[in-house]
């Protein structure tokens, strides 16, 4: 038999819907099947060598193969084999599949083929539901928070105190339950309550990833409710240069912003650097203005990657400042006027549209450093140390006297050191180990004039994980094992300003089992059972006065004397209390099943969690301010149940359609009540049609979005703030759980988008809210006050240059 060698040129790069938990450049992987295209029977004995590096496979008896650490979007693959020649490959690569590679034979002549590959996910998190956002999906409005951006995933919303501050919520829980990663490094902020949002620039982001469960097993502590994994570009090698230049203009709030982001990689390094500003001024809503609601930002990054034989070095820095605004009515200086914001339709306080940006506010300046090495020494085995320091400067400003000066003035440093193993295969076994030190330092400036919101903090968190999975047939198990012990150390001032303090310790083993079934080429199940845990926060044990339109009280700032009545007079200390960490544990099921034209994907879950840590409203006082609604935190056993439906259809070549439902129940099984500010139920469609060539526009896709958020139905009893002040109602820490205005009734939402490309330049149109409907979110706290944001148009375009095309 006649023995011939040919050299099939495939050019890899990885999909838009990549999988991922973690950047990691050399973390790519090419699962393949090679197949004859005649008879369809597997073809063993294959070698499949990736050119110029030493990363080769060869096909088993089922024709598969696997090629792991590649370090390059793009790969040129030399693919040996008897009595074959040519190959060609299906047009669509479908993510979650095997991609078959088909050889002919007896054929001459050589084809040029394109195969899109997936990026594996990242160990630990294989058997957990996930989504990722691209690019091409952040970048539609750079203008926008992480959190907004995220709420196209199904089960995920927001949580907020306006326009400006938003934060995810991905199954209900939110805070500092989810945990935020930026470019491998957990993102260190004032990550308290619904009033601070993480200070991450999209604009910088080349894709985002949601992972639902539990995520504590692979990322820590704050990921009991799951994680929000941003990874920064992927500097890759052999890159031409290019360039992107945007600008754009919304209509509501006369918004404007630019962006600058720009790159190119040798044959041994690589950079990026990039910029954003943008400056927006006065939201409205359909009938009237919301002073005092606009935001101006600005923020850079940039990196940088050295490749050297088994070495991989890379530096990120970026810098994000802020100075946000919040909603003027949300500030009362009497008891009738709390009473009329609270009661009426529209705010007390409407003035003409401005730029400007006046008390209350918070200013906020972010900085971030991280830097990586990879080191494989030997073919899928690596080491990975990652160290990231970040300084976070928070300013809030408050309507009084002194308005001049802040009412909070914080500086956060927060250091992170990381180190990986990725073993060989050990017995079939696939798997990661880490330890990981991690530091927090919190520090309240003087010159406020007032006791500190929370008090000054060092957190020290010594961790270990090890995650491992296991291929059995076409079932991969996957366990993971965590143990933690943080140490905090806490000084604060007393309500007659002595300084308190206290430290205290918790160590915690967290756990997770799951399993990923492949029924069929086109269906496959995923189950994970997992524990986690969190200690409280500062705020939510410390927390003290104002902040925001309300006061508030931690855990350890409050107490009920012998007659039932709250008391604020002494600090308790930690081991005299009855708190405790949170401790969750999360079932999470996904079926997904892919058709020719169709894909299903089913997620149910539910969440127990012990000791779950929740703010509530109890009163409504006097301060040097005026009357102020008052909550305290409380801790209860806490249970969550919902599931996620997504539904996507290829209508047509050209028409494509997705579905999506989410539903959540949650309930306090202390007292047998609902939780306040849990998200309700919602529905949406979105359809985007590919429109054909026309004049200079070379394609356009024209998108449409109808959505519908239901009325919340299982919220908490209401209880008027006068009633409260005339005395009519008596509340105590034991009373039944109330809120100060009923959930808002259900909406409907219509959103549309066009959006083109004519040679180097894209752009886009998209109107938001087409109805211009009047609504109230229920997950913002300014719903006390007023409605939401009004119709939305927004332009924008970018210039793209790229040095390979011109």
């Amino acid at each position: 038999m006649r023995v011939n060698k040919y050299v099939l040129i495939l050019m890899f790069s990885f999909c838009t819907y990549s999988i991922q938990a973690q950047q990691d450049s050399c973390s790519y992987t090419l699962t393949g099947q090679v197949l004859d295209i005649d008879t369809k029977e597997a073809l063993p004995y294959v070698s499949v060598k990736v050119k110029d590096i030493d990363k080769f496979a060869v096909t088993d008896i089922n024709g598969k193969f696997v090629i792991n650490g590649l370090c390059d979007q793009e790969n040129m693959l030399i693919i040996s084999c008897f009595g074959y020649c040519n190959s060609v490959c299906e047009q669509h690569h479908q993510h979650g599949k095997v991609q078959h590679i088909y050889l002919r034979q007896e054929v001459l002549e050589l084809n040029e083929v394109t195969i899109t590959t997936e990026k594996s996910k990242e160990e630990g998190t294989v058997s957990i539901s996930q989504q990722t956002l691209a690019r091409k999906q952040i970048s539609s409005d750079p203008s926008q928070s992480l959190a907004s951006v995220l709420s196209e995933v199904e089960g995920v919303t927001f949580a907020s105190t306006g326009s400006n501050v938003q934060l995810p919520i991905i199954h209900g829980l939110y805070g500092n339950r989810i945990l935020i990663l930026n470019n491998g490094v957990k993102h260190g902020f004032q990550n308290w309550g619904t009033d601070h949002a993480p200070e991450i620039d999209i604009s910088s982001a080349n894709s985002i990833t949601v992972v639902k469960g539990t995520a504590g097993v692979r990322y820590g502590p704050e990921a009991l409710g799951g994680a929000v994994i941003v990874e920064a570009d992927p500097l890759h090698m052999k890159e031409p240069f290019k360039a992107n230049i945007g600008t754009g203009y919304q209509t509501n709030g006369r918004g404007y912003f630019t962006t600058l982001d720009a790159g190119q990689g040798f044959k041994k390094w690589s950079y990026h650097i990039g910029g954003n500003y943008t400056r927006i001024g006065d939201r409205h809503t359909p009938d009237y203005s919301l002073t005092n609601s606009g935001k101006e930002e600005r923020a850079f990054n940039a990196g940088f990657r050295y490749h050297l034989s088994k070495w991989d070095f890379k530096i990120y820095y970026s810098y994000v400042d802020q100075n946000l605004a919040l909603l003027r009515s949300s500030v009362a200086e009497s008891g009738n006027l709390l009473v009329r914001s609270i009661n009426s339709e529209k705010p007390i306080i409407i003035q003409p549209f401005s730029y400007a940006i006046n008390e209350p506010n918070q200013l906020t300046q972010h900085h971030f450093g991280k830097t990586e090495i990879n080191w494989w020494y030997r073919d899928n085995a690596k080491l990975t140390l990652r160290a990231g320091r970040q300084i976070n400067n928070r300013e809030e400003y408050d309507v009084r006297r002194n308005a001049d000066k802040p009412i909070i003035d914080l500086d956060l440093i927060t250091n992170d050191v990381q180190l990986e193993w990725k073993h060989p295969d050990w017995a079939k076994l696939d798997g990661l180990v880490g330890l990981q030190i991690f530091t927090q330092n919190n520090d309240n400036n003087p010159g406020t004039g007032t006791t500190p919101f929370i008090p000054n903090y060092n957190t020290t968190r010594y961790s270990g994980f090890l995650v491992e999975s296991l291929k059995i047939g076409v079932n991969t198990v996957e366990l993971g094992l965590r143990v933690d012990f943080e140490n905090n150390n806490v000084r604060g001032r007393e309500t007659n300003q002595d300084i308190f303090q206290d430290q205290y310790s918790f160590t915690n083993l967290t756990s997770s089992i799951g399993l990923v079934r492949e029924f069929s080429d086109n269906s496959t199940f995923r189950t994970n059972i997992g524990t986690a845990w969190r200690t409280p926060n500062m705020a939510e044990l410390y927390s003290f006065g104002q902040h925001g339109f309300k006061t508030s009280f931690g855990l350890l700032r409050y107490y009920t004397n012998e007659d039932g009545a709250l008391r604020t007079d002494r600090v308790i200390k930690m081991v005299d209390s009855q708190v405790a960490p949170e401790k969750g544990y999360k079932w999470i099921n996904e079926w997904q099943t892919k058709q020719e034209k169709n894909t299903y994907t089913v997620t149910a879950y539910s969440h127990y969690i012990q000791n779950y840590i929740f703010d509530r409203p109890v009163a409504v006082v006097g301060t040097i301010r005026g009357p102020m609604p008052v909550f305290i935190f409380e801790q209860a056993d806490a249970l969550f149940i919902g599931m996620d439906l997504t539904w996507q259809k290829i209508w047509t070549e050209n028409l494509n359609g997705i579905f999506g439902f989410s539903y959540l129940w949650s309930q306090n099984l202390k007292e047998n009540e609902p939780l306040i500010n849990q998200p309700p139920m919602t529905a949406s469609y979105k359809l985007s049609y590919d429109l054909p060539k026309c004049w200079k526009i070379e394609s356009s896709k024209f998108k449409i979005r109808p959505s519908y958020t239901f009325n919340k139905y299982q919220s908490p009893r209401v209880v008027r703030p006068d009633e409260l002040i005339n005395g009519s109602v008596v509340i105590t820490p034991a009373s039944e759980i109330f809120d100060f205005k009923d959930a808002p009734k259900g909406y409907f939402l219509l959103d549309l988008g066009w959006e083109f490309q004519s040679g180097n330049f894209k752009g886009s149109i998209e109107i938001k809210n087409v109805f211009n409907t009047q609504y109230r979110d229920y997950l913002n706290e300014m719903r006390y006050f007023a409605d939401e944001v009004g119709r939305n148009v927004l332009f924008t375009i970018n210039y793209i240059f790229n040095s390979k095309s011109n």
